[in-house]
């Protein structure tokens, strides 16, 4: 619902002239506009005289012209101005004069025409899409504009065409549809509205149909229409309520409510006039408020009558009485708004705008102003909210006229403050502060008023309440920022703009908006610096200051200001005020937080920057505080030239001779990624970052120790890894070592050559070709002797061999020999090795009889595996199975499987050594239970080193005939035809001699069948039991061993009962 506005001044008197009307009453009234500044009145009374006058408004005058007595004796009903021709029609006692206008002439009668009771006529809107023109819209003289009128007679409505005769022609008529006489018509577009005495009527002229709007009570005064030009509607009166509907007569809007019924209705603009007891009213159409109310004061007796322009832009309205005639025009709209601004009634000023912009009478531009003033008002009377509201609501103010309130002028923003804009109701602009204590002043001075009974202007809030100076400030300061922030968004001239960024910087300071300062300062913004600098500096708003100088391109001021920061966070002298909670158990962590912030904006200006000695000035300190963020400067990607790799090794090898990963990682990292992701092949790089991984890797040494073993030099502990990086150093520098040949071996050795990292001295001793200083720390040192045999792997000759053998065998200071290592070097890479001089290098080594017993354990158990392995091979012998040899039937009896899967009979096997060695031979298993195990055998290998040894084995066999079983054992693994010699026994010097002299070298053949637990020798009908190894020394040497039973009988193919199965137990010597 509407709120009722406050009176305002709608209509204003020009001029008043005395009407000579012999005080007979008014009435009807008539306005004809001939120009811009002058109009024709015309007056009549009811003893039927036409007065007509002559309004001027420049200046303001009415001058009575001349009288006219009308024919006949009753009173005029409705006057027609016609002043596209001159000519007024007339309404008297039922017939139509046509008068030229300025009455100059006889009336004339027209003719057809009796018994009127209504005459109107035709409007046509803008909307309206017929051919006909229409005076009131073309305003002009042509004398071929058509002019219609709706002629009530009667009950009979005629439509006609006034011709240049001066003639109406009937164009149609309509009878029989109306209840009673016509008492008032009105002719808008192809809607003709009719009253009468029991109702409203609608008739439509183009498709003829007539129907009732609405009926009307007996009781009701006459009906009467008014045409609503602006809107194009017509108001239906019933009594003291005008009903508002459209051509189509549907109600539109609200009705208009009457104090009483009015005398007369005239519209001008957005407002219905009323005239009732000589007072008249002003109506707004839309809220239906009564706005404004005048009074003649003696007006004489009888009704006053109106009359208006009756058209779209009408501005004039004269009102008659018996004794006055009085003209008003309307005020400007923006005199209307002055007029309320100046009474202090700002809401109803801007509903007035917006009344206004709705009904076309003041554009968008004018309410943006009107806004504006309204918010300077509110300004200097303290209420800032309400003001800032309303700037914000003013689309065409600019910033630039808040300026004077923040910064005094002269400033770099005066001329561009609009001067002289508004309508001089506000003072000048003034700074805040001002503004404020003029008004505290105003409302001491108010208050004093109060109490002596005079009013003032103040409002009645301040007066009970009054503000302090201090929230008063607040509430500018804290509106201000607001309006400016808004207007960050706006599309503004840059000089503007650069006024908004920077006053808003001032506000927020004067606030002490930290967060905002600094959120603006380092968001993109127009802030002029030249004009913050001194003020962030006098104030200590460092951070702030840093942001701008970042974001206007000073790298260097920028940079040095975190610098600053950050001492001044490390020394505690500086609080930041951004930091609101501190940890009580340790108030300096909010300082280090800072420092680390300091360095972080500091970086990500530096790695944009392509200035290189700004970078590696301020390098070192950023490092000292984070070396993440120092590594980023140097490898970033952002900047468009990229750092001078050497200018920056320079420097930094200036400032620090070969700094470790803890004093200086940045430039490790950033000669990481020079060498792994730019490629860079520059030996001085090179060599320098492995300098800098080795002097870390000693530096961290000692600890490594603390949880590590010699060992385990290749696992890394938590001690030996890079402040910066995730990978150990000692691996690092390991991995480097080898993979890159372009740094200088010897500087690197040079370094650590007192040191105990021996697996990083191994690889730059071999990388200098040492293989001896190498395989002394591999062995010795490390004892990793996988990596040791896999460097004799790649040198690749037999000397190298050798050379371990030697290092196993006699370690050194004091050492003892390590047997398993050369078990190891013997069982992997034997045939790599001399059997005499393996052989003179055993012999000369104490203990010999340890290093044989732990060399024939192991041999033993490759032999249990041997064994194992060839048991598992499966046969399938059946009734028609033949010997492969011999070609007899097997049945039941013993034989032998050869390596390709050959089956001979065990007779066969015995009698013919030497064809059996052909093929070569393996184990298989009877398929009722009878179990061979055999093992491919290389005598060649084994004839070949007793050849070469008999003359050195004749001479030991006196002195170490014990040992020589073990030593044998030591040979290569294809010596098991000796092994088996020294299993039966024949240990003794004469007949192992002699056996090894008439032995021919054997083919690679089959060497021994293992039945269950016994073995067969394949050579000479030998046959034995397989004892414990251990058991073997205590046992005589020249026992001879049991012979397996010979035989086809049934019981040789059965298990012997007592002896069970072969198990893990039996042993194969291999």
């Amino acid at each position: 619902m509407a709120v009722k506005p406050k009176s305002r001044t709608v209509l204003e008197p020009f001029a008043q002239s005395v009407v000579d009307s012999a005080t007979s009453p008014i009435k009807h009234a008539a306005l004809s506009k001939l120009s811009d500044d002058q109009s024709l009145i015309y007056v009549s009374n009811l003893s039927g005289v036409l007065s007509l006058y002559s309004l001027r408004t420049s200046p303001p005058q009415i001058a009575f012209v001349r009288r006219l007595a009308l024919p006949g004796t009753g009173a005029l009903s409705s006057i027609l101005p016609l002043v596209h021709i001159g000519k007024v029609i007339v309404l008297v006692d039922g017939y139509l004069y046509l008068i030229d206008s300025n009455l100059a002439e006889t009336p004339k009668r027209i003719a057809l025409f009796r018994g009127v009771t209504a005459i109107s006529r035709k409007f046509r809107s803008r909307s309206y899409g017929g051919g006909e023109a229409n005076y009131v819209h073309r305003n002009g003289d042509s004398n071929d504009v058509k002019i219609f009128f709706a002629v009530g007679i009667g009950k009979k409505l005629v439509l006609a065409e006034l011709v240049l005769g001066g003639s109406l022609v009937i164009l149609k008529e309509i009878q029989g549809v109306f209840d009673g006489f016509i008492t008032t018509v009105q002719w808008i577009d192809d809607s003709v509205f009719v009253g009468t005495k029991t109702g409203y009527y609608l008739y439509n002229r183009v498709n003829g149909r007539c129907e009732l709007i609405f009926s009307l009570p007996d009781s009701s005064s006459l009906p009467r229409l008014k045409l609503l030009a602006n809107e194009s509607r017509v108001m239906l009166m019933v009594d003291n309520v005008g009903i508002v509907v459209d051509v189509a007569g549907q109600p539109v809007g609200g009705s208009l409510v009457f104090k009483e019924a009015p005398d007369s209705i005239k519209e001008i603009g957005s407002y219905v006039i009323a005239a009732t007891n000589l007072t008249l009213e002003v109506y707004h159409k839309k809220t239906g408020f009564c706005v404004q109310r005048l009074t003649f004061g003696n007006g004489g007796g009888g009704p006053c009558m109106l009359a208006d322009e009756e058209g779209e832009n009408g501005k004039l309205v004269a009102v008659a009485t018996c004794l006055k005639l009085i003209c008003y025009w309307k005020v400007s709209g923006e005199e209307q708004i002055k007029d309320l601004l100046r009474k202090k009634s700002f809401k109803e000023a801007i509903s007035l705008v917006e009344e206004l912009e709705n009904d076309g009478e003041m554009t968008k531009e004018m309410l943006s102003f009107v806004h504006a003033q309204v918010g300077f008002l509110l300004l200097f009377d303290l209420h800032f909210k309400e003001a800032v509201d309303h700037f914000l609501l003013s689309e065409n103010m600019q910033p630039s006229e808040l300026f004077p309130f923040i910064m005094p002028d002269p400033n770099r923003w005066t001329l561009l403050v609009p001067r002289n804009r508004y309508w001089g109701l506000h003072p000048p602009p003034t700074p805040l502060e001002n503004v404020i204590d003029d008004g505290l002043t105003a409302i001491q001075r108010a208050v004093f008023l109060k109490k002596a009974g005079v009013e003032s202007a103040v409002d009645d809030e301040f007066l009970l309440n009054p503000p302090t100076r201090a929230d008063l400030l607040e509430s500018a300061i804290e509106n201000m920022i607001r309006y400016l922030q808004t207007c960050r968004g706006r599309d503004l001239a840059t000089s503007v703009k650069e006024g908004v960024d920077t006053l808003l910087m001032y506000l927020y300071r004067a606030w002490n908006c930290v967060d905002d300062m600094e959120r603006l300062a380092s968001s993109e913004n127009c802030c002029v610096v030249e004009e913050l600098e001194a003020l962030m500096n006098e104030s200590g708003h460092l951070r702030t200051l840093a942001f701008l100088y970042a974001g206007k391109g000073m790298s260097a001021k920028a940079v040095s200001t975190w610098r600053v920061l950050a001492r001044k966070y490390s020394s505690g002298s500086y609080r930041n005020e951004q930091s609101e909670v501190t940890d009580l158990q340790d108030p300096t962590r909010r300082f280090i937080s800072n420092r680390e912030t300091a360095a972080i904006e500091a970086s990500k200006i530096l790695e944009e920057s392509s200035d290189q000695d700004l970078i590696l000035q301020h390098l070192g300190w950023i490092a000292d505080i984070s070396q993440v963020l120092a590594v980023q400067i140097l490898i970033s990607e952002k900047r468009s030239d990229l750092l001078s790799p050497g200018k920056v090794n320079r420097d930094i090898n200036r400032r620090h001779d070969i700094p470790s990963i803890e004093e200086f990682p940045s430039w490790l990292r950033y000669l990481q990624w020079l060498i792994e992701d730019q490629d860079s092949e520059d030996l001085q790089f090179h060599t320098t970052y492995t300098l800098l991984l080795a002097k870390s890797a000693l530096e961290t040494y000692d600890e490594e120790l603390s949880t590590q073993n010699v060992l385990s030099e290749m696992n890394v502990s938590e001690n030996g890894r890079s402040s910066i990086f995730d990978t150990p150093v000692r691996e690092r520098l390991q991995i480097f070592l080898q993979s890159s040949a372009l740094y200088d071996a010897e500087e690197v050795l040079d370094m650590i050559e007192e040191s105990e990292l021996w697996l990083e001295k191994a690889i730059l001793y071999r990388r200098l070709g040492q293989e001896a200083l190498v395989l002394d720390i591999l062995a010795l040192k490390l004892e990793n002797f996988e990596a040791a045999e896999n460097y004799c792997a790649e040198i690749g000759r037999p000397d190298a061999y050798m050379q371990l053998l030697d290092i196993y065998l006699d370690p050194k200071d004091g050492r003892e020999p390590m047997f398993k290592a050369a078990v190891r070097l013997l069982h992997n890479h034997g045939e790599m090795l001399d059997p005499l001089k393996v052989l003179e290098r055993l012999l000369n080594t104490q203990p010999f009889s340890q290093f044989v017993h732990k060399m024939s354990h192991a041999l033993n158990v490759d032999g249990s595996l041997a064994r194992l392995e060839e048991r598992s091979r499966l046969v399938q012998i059946n009734d028609e199975s033949t010997c492969d040899s011999c070609h007899a039937r097997l049945g039941t009896k013993l034989f032998a499987m050869y390596p390709d899967d050959s089956v001979v009979c065990y007779k066969w096997a015995q009698n013919a050594t030497s064809s059996l060695g052909c093929e070569g031979a393996a184990g298989g298993q009877v398929a009722e239970g009878g179990r061979i195990i055999v093992r491919r055998g290389g005598g060649w290998v084994l004839f070949d080193l007793l050849s070469k040894l008999n003359h050195l084995i004749r001479d030991v066999l006196h002195q170490e005939a014990h040992r020589l079983d073990l030593l044998l054992m030591f040979f290569p693994k294809e010596s098991i035809f000796l092994n088996l010699l020294l299993r039966l026994g024949l240990i003794a010097s004469e007949r192992f001699l002699e056996i090894l002299e008439r032995r021919t070298p054997p083919q690679d053949v089959q060497e021994r069948i293992v039945y269950q637990d016994k073995y067969v020798s394949m050579y000479e009908g030998e046959q034995g039991f397989e004892d414990n190894y251990e058991e073997e020394t205590e046992e005589d040497p020249e026992e001879e061993p049991e012979v397996a039973p010979q035989g086809n009988s049934e019981e040789d193919d059965d298990e012997d009962p007592e002896e069970g199965p072969m198990d893990e137990d039996d042993r194969v010597v291999v």
